[in-house]
């Protein structure tokens, strides 16, 4: 890589001075219209109309910006579309979400059964909890518990997950992960109440589930690429879909990512440029996988790997006397995940940048655990958790432009530094 500091150094130095002059693709008032934009697409789920209008769009800005732009399809097993899903008791309905993945023959059903805790739950609706644990993946702990709830007989469970937003809360699921044995229904925390009295009381429950399963669902990355294919490669990534619209989840990552590649692409920076938006984040990373095995760099090849992860510019809230209010600083609950050879230019780059230090010396976070697991030995990315993560209330409100620019910044000042030094960015 020396061979290239210098000129790499001195070409940078002009591209920055040009793109001083140019249009500022970094103020945080764009960056929060590019997440209103992603935001309006609606439903952002792997395989939906939502997803498709994302990738098209993301296509057209990178298109606009001066990169040459594919798609690369992305087929998954299957996904599961919900129409509708409500749970009833005691006259008030609540909107529930099916637990990925529900019975193959139970896609769509009606159920009517009383709803229990504890004792004898055959034929019954039984309630379940699983605490809040802060994490984004089913694990181990959450099968076993619903195993051995569904062990117990009952026509269907009635399953609450705690999260700060005591919401329909769901986790991320693999195209591995088998079928429950019953149906397992979700509903918002806030009802726990409503739903205890009931349980209490032996009150019937209804369920009214529609939805069915898709086979061989077709997504799309985005692929983007900018340069002349002769120098060094730095690849820049960051997820589309989630659960339910995820703004705050992956608007702040998508406006971020179409930021710095404007920015690179003004600035003419002599680097090679592969920007990369994946799908089916939630139902097994799919995206990711297919991009390493096919249309990534080979690591050797490649100076860099920057990656927007998940709520990275999220606003933090705090308990009133009057319920939550939402605050004006960013959530702390996010990682600057690095490899060791990074830790120079993160300390350079990101001085002044709120978010714990992760160093990943064995296992890095989300899908930057993919892209070290192949082989790229030096990378960034930034990822997070916030009130509203992986529920329905992830709205517009979550973010704004005052905590979105400085991400945008401490990344695009990263690219500068690696356009400047090369190989020497890393040590």
């Amino acid at each position: 890589m020396r061979r290239w500091l210098l000129p790499l150094a001195m070409a940078a130095a002009v591209g920055l001075e040009q793109q001083a002059a140019a249009q500022d693709f970094l103020a945080g008032a764009d960056l929060h219209q590019d997440v209103a934009r992603y935001a309006s697409f609606g439903l952002h789920r792997f395989g939906t109309e939502g997803d498709r209008a994302t990738t098209d769009w993301i296509a057209t800005e990178m298109q606009a910006a001066g990169f040459k732009v594919e798609f690369q399809p992305v087929v998954l097993g299957r996904q599961y579309v919900v129409e509708h899903a409500t749970a009833e008791v005691e006259g008030t309905t609540v909107e529930a979400t099916p637990f990925w993945w529900p019975p193959e023959d139970q896609a769509s059903f009606r159920l009517t059964a009383k709803l229990a805790r504890d004792g004898d739950v055959a034929g019954k609706i039984l309630m379940l909890d699983l605490p809040d644990d802060r994490g984004a993946y089913l694990g181990p702990s959450h099968r076993a518990a619903i195993a051995k709830a569904a062990a117990r007989g009952p026509a269907a469970i009635l399953l609450i997950i705690g999260n700060a937003a005591d919401d329909r809360f769901a986790y991320n699921v693999t195209q591995e992960d088998k079928p429950w044995p019953v149906p397992v229904v979700v509903v918002p925390g806030r009802a726990r109440g409503l739903f205890e009295r009931a349980a209490a009381a032996g009150a019937p429950l209804s369920f009214d589930v529609a939805g069915h399963y898709r086979r061989d669902v077709v997504g799309r990355n985005v692929v983007a690429r900018l340069g002349d294919g002769i120098g060094p490669v730095v690849v820049v990534s960051t997820p589309l879909t989630g659960w339910y619209t995820c703004v705050c989840e992956r608007g702040p990552g998508v406006a971020n990512f179409l930021a710095v590649a404007r920015s690179v692409a003004a600035a003419k920076m002599p680097l090679d440029f592969v920007f990369v938006a994946t799908v089916g984040h939630e139902i097994g990373h799919g995206g990711m996988e297919l991009f390493l095995k096919h249309g990534a760099p080979p690591p050797k090849a490649t100076l860099a790997w920057l990656h927007f992860g998940s709520s990275n510019a999220c606003y933090a809230w705090t308990e009133g006397a009057q319920g939550p209010v939402r605050s004006n600083e960013v959530n702390d609950e996010r990682l600057l995940i690095y490899s060791p050879s990074a830790t120079s230019l993160v300390g350079e780059s990101f001085a002044t940048f709120k978010a714990r230090r992760f160093e990943a010396k064995q296992q890095a976070v989300g899908e930057l655990r993919d892209v070290q697991a192949a082989g790229y030995a030096n990378f960034i990315g930034l990822a997070g958790y916030h009130r509203f993560f992986h529920t329905p209330g992830d709205d517009l409100g979550n973010t704004g432009p005052d905590i979105l620019e400085p991400v945008a910044r401490a990344f695009a000042d990263a690219v500068r530094k690696i356009a400047e030094r090369g190989g020497g960015a890393f040590r």
